[in-house]
């Protein structure tokens, strides 16, 4: 597993560095060599395509090369982009300057191996050197990122003498004693579950032991920024098993540093007490088995209606959404009280503040909005006393169309919405000890899918998109009201009533209902 098969271009940019630094020591005396460190050497030795390339510099700093091998391959005659520099930024663990230089269409990052001192009660470098390729991958996070591919020799460098074997037996182990790694960078902790999970390799005891150490967690719960922790977590939800990333954070007690660092107003006015963090580990195992019913898991379930997954399988943050959601689990009905006196879910607060997520994937409005549609579906069966109208179709209809169940300003789909629900009813009855749902879990699926075949037979999939058959101007017009107001709303909600009630019926019809229903005095315009 010590060689790398390069691609065409990946040849091509090794000789355009190895001919530069040849070219830099022959004409100008300057003596520099170029190695490929990190992700994209681990990568290509587990056989996987990567175009994370990171070059590190001996000697040198990134920008100055950069401007070297700039003009080395314009007088090539190759098209190349511009350089970009970005800056040093401690806080977000960037602590040397890097370049970024795009040729052969492929984007790389430059930047000179280093040697970091640190303060004890810092995670900023006191002093940041150029430093030997020993020097550089030691104090890197792990063994197997900690590899080199030297483009003069074309031959992979493992200068801890650990990262091939840790590659080839799939083991998650630090250069250094993991405290000393851990505390140089608590982040780390973090990395080291990502990857785990990622690569399904195992973390090596010293590592879950230093983890776990009540020093490493106060310092990733004080010294990280939380844009950081959020970002390592989004990672994990793009993985192939984000709930293996949720049973690891669990075993090393890492769920109150990544999950539970609240502002002190925040959590002061919280309605209750979170569940147990164990409920998200149930949570999420259920959504993997849900989500991937052909994947293998510890438990089997009855099979799910194609609905459920529409959503899910024709949108991939739909299913970040929910695996948040489902990692989120123990605050489900916790709320907090903002300054303005307003209720919102604890989840916003963990979104916001714990894992700085903001409105990406719909993270910040979309979650909250999941957490919503599971109390508000809870039960989903036409013979419920809050769905008996009239007509199912209407009762159904207007669920569906809710703005917590269905919005596509959140990313809500009322196919995830419904699918959240069902998790959570099937959260209570899963033994995490055992790894098994209880038996009565097969009648609330049943009891769910019956609830879809009810949806398909009512011809009401595509209801929550369709628009009204009347807009505001039109209602104005058939009621001959002189402006819109907060009745607009109002009788535009009876329009799509009426809608679902007669779904074969057109303007002229609805108008003409509406003029009647404001004739008998169940309209109001004013």
């Amino acid at each position: 597993m010590s060689r790398i098969s390069l691609t065409e271009t990946e040849s091509k940019i090794c000789t355009l560095l190895d001919e530069c630094t040849t070219h830099l020591r022959e004409e100008q005396g300057i003596t520099t060599s170029c190695r490929i460190a990190g992700g994209w050497v681990r990568d290509k030795l587990l056989g996987l395509e990567s175009n994370d390339i990171d070059v590190a510099l001996s000697d040198m700093m990134g920008v100055q090369f950069a401007q070297h091998l700039l003009a080395f391959a314009q007088s090539k005659g190759l098209a190349v982009g511009t350089i970009a520099k970005i800056e040093s930024n401690p806080d977000q663990s960037k602590h040397l300057e890097t370049a970024r230089f795009t040729v052969y269409g492929i984007e790389m990052d430059l930047v000179n191996l280093r040697s970091e001192e640190y303060a004890a009660n810092s995670r900023i470098p006191t002093q940041v050197t150029f430093g030997t390729p020993l020097q550089d991958a030691l104090r890197r996070d792990i063994t197997i990122n900690a590899l080199f591919f030297n483009v003069h020799s074309r031959s992979v460098e493992d200068l801890t003498e650990k990262g091939l074997s840790d590659l080839n037996t799939g083991v998650i182990r630090t250069p250094l004693s993991p405290k000393e790694t851990f505390m140089d960078d608590p982040l780390r902790v973090i990395r080291c579950i990502r990857f785990a999970s990622r690569l399904n390799f195992r973390l090596m005891p010293e590592l879950e032991h230093a983890a776990k150490d009540p020093e490493i967690q106060a310092a990733l719960a004080s010294k990280i920024s939380r844009e950081r922790v959020g970002e390592e977590f989004t990672k994990m939800l793009k993985g192939k098993d984000p709930s293996h990333s949720l049973q690891l954070i669990d075993e090393l007690s890492l769920y109150q540093c990544m999950f539970a660092v609240f502002p002190e107003e925040v959590e002061a006015s919280f309605s209750g007490i979170p569940g147990h963090f164990s409920t998200s580990i149930s949570a999420t195992r259920i959504l993997y088995a849900l989500l991937d019913p052909s994947s293998p898991s510890s438990f089997s379930l009855p099979p799910l209606h194609p609905l459920f997954l529409q959503a899910a399988n024709a949108d991939p943050t739909c299913r970040y959404r929910l695996y948040l959601a489902a990692a989120l689990t123990p605050y489900l009905h916790v709320t907090y009280t903002d300054k303005r006196g307003k209720e919102h879910s604890a989840s916003e607060s963990v979104i916001r503040d714990c894992l700085k997520l903001g409105s990406q994937y719909h993270f910040l409005d979309g979650v909250p909005a999941l957490f919503a549609a599971a109390n508000l579906l809870k039960n989903p069966d036409v013979n419920e006393e809050r769905l008996l109208q009239p007509v199912d179709r209407v009762a159904i209809g207007l669920l569906l169309r809710d703005k917590a169940v269905h919005c596509p300003i959140t990313g809500s789909h009322w196919t995830s919405s419904l699918l959240f629900s069902l998790l959570q009813e099937l959260v209570p009855l899963y033994d995490l000890s055992k790894g098994q749902l209880d038996g009565a879990s097969a009648q609330i699926i049943e009891k769910y899918n019956r609830f879809l075949r009810k949806v398909e037979e009512l011809d009401l999939v595509g209801c929550a998109d369709a628009r009204t058959l009347l807009d505001g101007k039109e209602v104005i017009k058939a009621l001959s009201a002189q402006r819109p107001g907060v009745w607009t709303g109002a009788v535009l909600s009876q329009v799509v009533a009426w809608q679902l009630q007669h779904p074969e019926g057109t303007k002229e019809q609805c108008a003409e209902w509406l003029r009647a229903e404001k004739e008998a005095g169940r309209v109001s315009t004013v």
